[in-house]
């Protein structure tokens, strides 16, 4: 148990029903196609690691690095690559798995990115999307809870690198100055 202010916002229970069956329906519009699935590091590495599980069907897996946080509660807007595929994405039908969809610049961002790579699909599949506050227009094709404008941490998600190993996506209270 993490002993940190926060409050529980989706267990771990939720997220694991709702990865599970956004898993079942990427396997059905998938069928037949040369899957890339495009992990964004590093929030989204264990959403993308149980998200994949429930995918039947064979795909290639790729990580991409990428930082708009640092030690704040807001995207600074600025987005910073630390790592890049391995692969060529040329002629692949890409999935974007990312942890939130905030302002949707870093979506926004990846998806013109790979969009130059010519995939022959690319499409967006987030675990938290924040309507609320989002800057500018994205698609978001598979969308697993949308949330309100707190900040949140846990499965994966951090707070200056910190509670990322929290199994609920917990609202963070961050301490008084």
């Amino acid at each position: 148990m993490i002993k940190h202010p926060h409050k529980i916002l989706i267990s771990k229970n939720k997220i694991s029903k709702r990865t599970a069956a956004l898993g079942q329906k990427i396997t059905r519009d998938y069928q037949g196609k040369d899957l890339v699935v495009v992990c964004v590091l590093k929030g989204a590495f264990m959403f993308c690691a149980d998200l994949i599980r429930h995918i039947g069907l064979p795909l290639q897996c790729e990580f991409f690095g990428i930082s708009s946080y640092g030690a704040e509660t807001q995207s600074s807007g600025i987005i910073k690559t630390t790592l890049d595929v391995s692969s060529p994405l040329h002629g692949k039908d890409i999935l974007i798995v990312e942890d939130i969809v905030d302002t949707g610049l870093t979506i926004d961002y990846l998806i013109k990115t790979f969009s130059m790579r010519h995939p022959t699909s690319l499409k967006v599949c987030t675990l938290l999307l924040k309507p609320e506050c989002l800057k500018t227009k994205v698609t978001i094709d598979y969308c697993g809870f949308e949330i309100g404008k707190n900040f949140v941490v846990g499965y994966g998600m951090d707070h200056a690198e910190k509670y990322r190993n929290a199994s609920d996506l917990l609202l963070l209270f961050p301490k008084k100055r």
